[in-house]
């Protein structure tokens, strides 16, 4: 009996074990820090449709508050890789990929022809030639501004540099700031520094600069802070913005002491619960500077990626396939209230989302944000400078030589 009941647990635990296999062979882990209420909405339903679409498979999603996953991101993808996590793209995705801990997935970008699809984020996707993952939301930047005041004053949205100085100059001879702006919190400065960058030298050197690989002193980056003294020289921005997070400039902008505003689709409903109509409210693409330079943009985009050490990789591509389609990116969007980057998505009704998918989904390519491209001790130096400067412009040549100071220390 005995001898016959030990046989009789093998057998079972050999059941046991194949069930246990065969509940398992169809799961996909999914790790996020999704957990606001419209990114945890926008994941719920996206799972329960690719389940729908998929019977086989069956998705389970652990959720993180978001500066728990910064940190968890880089254990448990060495440690237990779930099968996706979801991450940002352009130099913040490069120290895993460098790392070898996110799969190729050029294959799912070739199969389903999302180069063109994913036109616009392409270029923030790759490194070294590959594709590291499947981007499925993001937001524009751009310049905000009064349409009534252009309209009263008969000025028209700027299309180059020039242009820009000229509206500008009638504004201040109008007792107009032309330019509203917060630096209390100094991220609002990198937005500036971002477009700068990209419309004088292009993206591609904005992303060398970022990633350490070109000093501060680089006469290129001179050239960056000589337009921008062109703003800050002749007082276009407004006053005592060093005292202002960038809520607290809006009403500059409400009343109309302020006539444009370059930052991001967030501040348009803070915008009309201050008081102005939807028709007051105008938005453009930053002007060209270097003649040629191909316009990329400023559009933080949230991705999705399989680890290197993921066990079903077989299922984690159908779901970055499923992730990248129009359809899929148009209904999580609707619930994010952001951008799909799948160029053949529903376009929005919302005017400024309308406009932000037009001109991201033809963007050159997407810069992440400075404070997202730059490692966290250079962004921060970098922002502090940068608002050093603005208050300061005639410090420009000391500003550089102690950001490339930092630069020479982080990126050892």
């Amino acid at each position: 009996m005995e001898k016959l009941g030990k046989r009789f647990g093998k057998i079972a635990a050999t059941v046991l074990l194949s069930a246990s296999f065969a509940a398992t062979a169809g799961t996909l882990v999914l790790n996020t820090d999704a957990s606001d209420p419209a990114p945890k909405a926008a994941f719920n339903a996206l799972v329960k449709a690719f389940e729908a679409e998929n019977p086989g498979v069956t998705v389970k999603v652990n959720t993180f508050d978001h500066e728990g996953y910064k940190t968890s991101i880089r254990n448990f993808l060495t440690a237990e890789p779930p099968d996706l996590v979801n991450w940002y793209a352009g130099n913040r995705m490069a120290p895993f990929v460098k790392a070898g801990l996110f799969d190729d997935v050029s294959d799912v970008w070739a199969k389903d022809g999302l180069e063109t699809k994913l036109k616009s984020a392409a270029a923030s996707m790759t490194i070294d030639g590959k594709k590291w993952g499947v981007p499925y939301t993001y937001y524009q930047w751009g310049v905000y501004y009064r349409k009534d005041i252009f309209d009263k004053m008969g000025l028209v949205e700027p299309k180059t540099w020039n242009d820009l100085l000229a509206v500008c100059a009638k504004l201040k001879a109008a007792k107009i700031a032309p330019f509203a702006i917060g630096t209390k919190a100094t991220w609002t400065t990198a937005g500036w520094f971002d477009y700068l960058n990209m419309r004088v030298n292009g993206y591609e050197f904005h992303m060398d600069l970022t990633s350490g690989k070109v000093p501060y002193t680089d006469k290129r980056v001179n050239e960056v802070f000589d337009r921008w003294s062109e703003l800050v020289k002749p007082g276009y921005f407004m006053d005592n913005h060093p005292s202002y997070q960038w809520q607290e400039a809006l009403p500059a902008f409400v009343k109309g002491e302020a006539a444009m505003y370059l930052i991001g689709n967030f501040a348009v409903a803070p915008m009309k619960e201050a008081g102005l109509k939807e028709e007051q409210i105008g938005f453009m693409q930053f002007p060209e500077i270097t003649k040629g330079v191909p316009m990329a943009e400023d559009a933080p985009t949230d991705t999705l990626h399989i680890p290197a050490k993921a066990k079903n990789k077989e299922d984690a591509r159908k779901f970055l396939a499923f992730l990248a389609r129009a359809d899929v990116q148009s209904k999580m969007n609707a619930t994010l209230g952001q951008l799909p980057v799948n160029k053949d998505a529903t376009v929005p009704t919302d005017k400024f989302l309308n406009a932000g998918f037009k001109m991201l989904s033809s963007a050159y390519a997407l810069g992440q944000f400075y404070d997202r491209d730059a490692p966290a001790e250079m962004a921060k130096d970098g922002m502090d400078g940068f608002q050093r400067f603005m208050l300061k412009p005639e410090s420009q040549a000391d500003v550089l030589k102690k950001l490339e100071q930092t630069r020479a220390r982080v990126y050892k």
